[in-house]
């Protein structure tokens, strides 16, 4: 490659890297240092560059934007699907009775869920009729959901169910055949694992079992990245 294909290659990545903090609305961005050293900082102006989203037409069913919520430096991301009703009328993750699953899930491996994790979804509007995303809306929220990982760096992602694993994964193939083992992501090390609604659908102990052991694979890694 000569000197020439090397520049265009620079400024084709860099294009790429202004585009994207253009569209989650970061007016400049500084060369002497971060534009957002701090992680609260960052995630608090991604959140801000979302609200009154019209991306796709999830912004006509929804009645709050579900950014995220949990500790900004958690070295654990839970990524889920999208928000219920009880999220979309919270305006948090996880918080109807699903999310108390998921508070039991990790708490059973030793993480507690303010402290030690950051969690958000795929989408961050409530489908309507509590249905499946669309590749276009899912599309759509995927730059929010690159940021806030890029932002958080966590050691290890804990991706629930379907649409989590296959969004981040880049694939087709579902959670039954994905789970089990940990794959690169980025920077980081991705666990897949059942959805929490899928457990509370599905309250068989062999579920239960795979789910456990999705759960402490995803505290070994953890263990092994932060130790």
């Amino acid at each position: 490659m000569d000197e020439r294909e090397i520049l265009a290659d620079v400024l084709r990545d860099l294009g790429q890297t202004l585009r994207h903090h253009r569209d989650l609305g970061v007016p400049e961005i500084s060369l002497g240092r971060p534009a957002f050293p701090d992680p609260a900082e960052a995630l608090a102006a991604q959140e801000t560059a979302l609200q009154g989203c019209t991306r796709c037409k999830l912004s006509r069913s929804r009645s709050t934007i579900v950014f995220g919520s949990g500790n900004p430096r958690a070295r654990l991301l839970v990524v889920g699907e999208g928000p219920g009703e009880e999220e979309d009328r919270q305006g948090k993750p996880f918080v109807g009775r699903a999310g108390q699953l998921l508070t039991r899930m990790l708490e059973s491996v030793g993480f507690d869920r303010e402290r030690d994790c950051y969690i958000a979804n795929v989408v961050k509007c409530r489908p309507e009729r509590n249905r499946n995303p669309e590749p276009d809306e899912v599309a759509a929220c995927n730059p929010f959901l690159t940021a806030q990982a890029d932002t958080i760096q966590p050691a290890v992602i804990l991706a629930l169910g379907n649409f989590a694993t296959q969004t981040l994964l880049g694939t087709k193939d579902g959670i039954t055949r994905l789970r089990g083992r940990s794959y690169e992501f980025r920077s980081s090390v991705l666990v897949p694992t059942f959805h929490p609604a899928f457990l509370l659908r599905n309250p068989g102990q062999e579920f239960k079992r795979m789910a456990w052991d999705d759960l402490k694979l995803a505290r070994r890694e953890w263990e092994r990245l932060t130790g």
